[in-house]
């Protein structure tokens, strides 16, 4: 079995497609493997492809107008990214780049759409991904606005806690893997300040620091500490 076709009949936004439609979309779609690093696409290319994620990470960047990179989203296996491309012929505004080796399967944007307007679930199903991706987004923004560096940090970690967290013995333990840098870039904030933050939060008990590794060790009183409720899964 051809590896796009794979991943496109174990890819939950096409669960409810039959056999022979996934077949007639693996034959407009084309894979693409990427280092660690490297680009997938940048500003001012043309959107005219969606990318389905089956192995690796990808962060989703745009650049403030001083230089710095801000990431706006990770992407993990089984997630599509660039879909904006299905509602508007543009030019792409952010980058995407390679977190370790990624490989994407690049979908047509003009296939996905016929897709849609014949098949409601399809369409359903992508509408929910990009409303919970832009809600996600949206939140960090209003964090960024209103509450302090430490609430910005603390409700970071329960976002990625949310979407990365895999529960464990000693607590919740993020799969992603992320440099101070990389948390700045994600809280419009800088590396030195991250480092006394998380510095803190260790002292204070609720969570572990290791190398690229966090785990929140009291997820409960770390939320209650910002009055939000952390996913009732993740305590399961």
């Amino acid at each position: 079995m051809p590896e796009k076709l794979w991943h496109l009949q174990n890819c939950d936004l096409f669960a409810r497609l039959l056999p022979e439609q996934i077949e007639r979309l693996e034959t407009r779609c084309r894979s693409r493997s990427f280092r660690a690093r490297s680009p997938v696409y940048l500003p001012s290319e043309k959107a005219d492809s969606v990318f389905l994620l089956t192995k690796g990470l990808v962060k989703v960047c745009n650049h403030t107008p001083d230089g710095k990179q801000s990431i706006l989203a990770f992407v993990e296996p089984g997630e599509m990214f660039g879909e904006l491309a299905l509602f508007a012929d543009v030019a792409r505004e952010e980058y995407v780049e390679a977190v370790e080796p990624t490989t994407v399967v690049m979908i047509p944007a003009d296939v996905l759409q016929n897709l849609m307007s014949q098949h409601g679930g399809v369409a359903l199903a992508i509408t929910k991904m990009v409303g919970l991706r832009r809600s996600r987004i949206e939140r960090r923004l209003k964090n960024l606005l209103f509450v302090s560096n430490r609430d910005r940090l603390i409700h970071l970690l329960l976002d990625l806690a949310e979407q990365f967290g895999s529960v464990a013995d000693d607590g919740i333990r993020l799969r992603i893997s992320l440099a101070h840098q990389e948390i700045a870039n994600l809280l419009g904030s800088t590396r030195e300040t991250v480092t006394i933050l998380l510095g803190q939060l260790r002292a204070e008990g609720f969570i572990n620091v290791g190398r690229r590794k966090i785990v929140l060790t009291d997820p409960q009183r770390l939320s209650q500490s910002v009055q939000r409720k952390i996913p009732y899964q993740l305590l399961a």
